[in-house]
């Protein structure tokens, strides 16, 4: 422990100012707690191998009752394929003096909570009895092994806990906090033959690096730390919140040559005579390389269910080979990209696996942050094109563009380095209304319009057909009209002879509808919405579920796609009726978003127009105002308008 206390009094060779994760609120956000943390302090031994001997330290005050309440058990979260965790002392000092010792060996060892996607986590558990504010709590946990999925099958049960690239460390440590902590440590200490780069993003701390017994201590740590605060929509918090990334491993290329040299040492993609001639018979009559290239993609993100479970052997970062995959149809990421690279692989393309980040970027420093994989197809010019068919089913996507801007690592001979998918442009995830309405002077609106759409605003509006039963599409058509009104009736509804083949073009559906009282009527006047604007289709406008009251933002902020929206609407009004107040017509044009829209009246129609486009999936804090302008400028359209006779 004195050992320990020494390194995290070490004057800092490298000092930084001490990191705030909000600017200073006075003493209240300390006073005010239900609980502080005195010290959170993590140290960790290196072995030549890559694994690691960490010792988990914590100390945290309760100051209220709540904070008794929400603390009285403690828990650790640990995977047992690559890790092994314990509480080795755990100690309740009462605000009376007196100090009770609790017994770890009551510990719970549970299965840790998951959602969607199923491995093997555990949490360790452990119930402190009745706290009251004052008492100070202090445990600490030993814990062996490695923090990210490891390859399964070893003999040497030890060999778990080794790195999947043998004698590589790397770790990603979170520096942000949930409660004021006065001091925030991480220590690593290093073989001496090892070189360990290392980054501090999203803020400042202080660090150090001294020898001891022939081996490199590094320290980082921040003091007076308060808690992170968010914002709405905002990017993931890995992208914002403070953290440390570390690694022993060169350069990406060096990454990406191992998981190259892993998955083609292990068979995963090797030919499948069965398959071979599902391959065969899809590129039948397919004359170009994106024919064969878009028609092998759907079939597997189509085919091949998501299952969220993994099994079988060649865990971790290998792929399941194609028997496997082709016979169960059926698995996670790796399991239905691998599919896909066999597939390419026997219709004479070089693909392999790429490993990426869904849900956050990844920094420049080879560390180890990735949960997902998809494959990346070599084109005839030379260039590798990436292909994600877990998250392309039914969708006219091959990459789907709700991953744009997202970092990937293909494993190709060679090696790579770190790539990033491209801004996916507006006019590829259109969605078009155009409605021809006529209101009489009872307020009944009647009239149709027809809705196109492509990419992932096609994909959304075709999900009844292609993932719902057919004897719901009558009632769903019939849903978006009852969004509009309670009173609106269904006249009828085209969506084409066979819409579930979302291959042959962009969806296109057009509605017939009568709506009684649409209009609110007054004395020789009517109120009424413009009915494009009128909650129609909502769910496709992700947009519209960003707050765009907030005038400033700190942190990046996030949409589900980039998208072009365009509005055409007239409305026919009863004879003599006109629309009160001058025409509008606004422009808004910014590096985020543009728009464009008018209302005004020719002869007896309204013509409402508008156009909004929207350039990015994740934008910059710096974005903000130009999206919030044009969004709030597009939504200022929906306002009602009042036409007298």
């Amino acid at each position: 422990m004195r050992k320990l206390k020494n390194v995290l009094r070490a004057s800092s060779c490298c000092a930084f100012s001490i990191l705030m994760c909000l600017p200073a609120a006075g003493q209240n956000a300390w006073s005010e707690a239900d609980c502080v943390t005195l010290l959170d302090s993590t140290s960790v031994t290196v072995q030549p191998n890559g694994s690691g001997s960490f010792a988990v330290y914590k100390s945290f005050k309760v100051q209220t009752p709540k904070g008794a309440v929400n603390n009285h058990v403690i828990k650790y979260d640990y995977d047992p394929l690559t890790a092994f965790a314990r509480f080795k002392q755990v100690t309740v000092q009462r605000a009376n003096g007196e100090t009770m010792q609790v017994d770890v060996t009551k510990t719970c060892d549970y299965a840790a909570p998951a959602r969607a996607i199923y491995w093997g986590a555990r949490q360790i558990m452990l119930e402190l009895g009745r706290l009251e504010p004052g008492d100070v709590v202090s445990y600490e946990i030993s814990k062996k092994g490695f923090t990210y999925a490891l390859l399964a099958g070893a003999e040497d049960d030890d060999a778990r806990f080794i790195p999947p690239m043998r004698g590589q460390f790397y770790d990603i440590v979170p520096f942000w906090v949930n409660e004021p902590t006065r001091r925030k440590v991480y220590v690593v200490s290093m073989p001496m033959e090892k070189e360990l780069q290392f980054q501090f993003y999203n803020g400042a701390c202080t660090s150090s690096m001294r020898y001891e017994d022939g081996r490199k201590v590094y320290t980082f740590a921040v003091d007076e730390v308060l808690p992170f605060r968010k914002e709405p929509n905002m990017v993931d918090l890995f992208d914002e919140a403070p953290k440390l990334m570390m690694s022993s491993t060169p350069k990406w290329e060096d990454k990406s040559l191992w998981f190259h040299d892993l998955n083609e040492a292990y068979g995963s993609f090797a030919a499948l005579p069965e398959a071979q001639k599902k391959v065969d018979e899809l590129i039948k009559g397919k004359k170009t390389e994106m024919e064969k290239i878009a028609v092998l993609t759907h079939w597997v993100a189509d085919n091949i269910r998501y299952a969220g479970i993994t099994m079988g052997e060649g865990e971790g970062f290998t792929l399941h080979n194609t028997k496997m995959n082709y016979t169960d149809r059926c698995g996670v990421c790796k399991d239905i990209a691998g599919t896909l690279i066999s597939f390419l692989r026997m219709a004479g393309f070089e693909a392999y696996p790429a490993m990426t980040m869904a849900g956050s970027r990844i920094e420049s420093i080879p560390a180890d942050h990735f949960n997902h994989c998809v494959a990346v197809v070599k084109l005839v010019n030379g260039t590798y094109m990436p292909l994600d068919p877990t998250w392309v089913p039914f969708c006219r996507e091959l990459w789907s563009s709700a991953e744009q801007q997202q970092n990937y690592l293909p494993g190709i001979p060679g090696g790579s380095d770190l790539c990033l998918t491209p801004v996916s442009a507006p006019e590829n995830h259109y969605v078009r209304i155009t409605a021809d309405n006529k209101i009489d002077a009872k307020g009944t609106l009647k009239g149709s319009f027809t809705i196109t759409a492509e990419g992932q605003s096609d994909s959304s509006i075709r999900r009844i057909f292609t993932q719902g039963w057919q004897t719901e599409w009558q009632s769903t058509m019939e849903s978006q009209l009852l969004n509009v009104s309670p009173k609106a009736r269904m006249l009828g509804v085209d969506y084409g002879k066979a819409p579930k083949d979302y291959q042959t073009g962009p969806i296109r559906i057009t509605f017939r509808y009568e709506i009684p009282d649409y209009a609110l009527v007054g004395d020789r006047e009517l109120l009424l919405k413009p009915m494009v604007m009128n909650n129609l289709y909502a769910s496709v406008l992700s947009f519209l579920r960003i707050d765009t009251g907030l005038e400033t933002r700190q942190y990046g902020f996030r949409d589900a796609c980039s998208r072009l929206v365009e509005l055409d609407e007239t409305i026919a009004l009863p004879r003599g009726y006109r629309l009160a107040g001058e025409p509008r017509s606004e422009q808004k044009a910014a590096p985020a978003a543009d728009f464009e829209g008018s209302l005004q009246q020719v002869g007896n129609k309204l013509v409402l127009k508008q156009k909004l486009a929207l350039k990015k999936r994740i934008y910059r804090a710096a974005d903000w105002e130009g999206f919030r302008v044009a969004v709030n400028a597009y939504k200022s359209f929906a306002d009602y308008l009042i036409v007298k006779l």
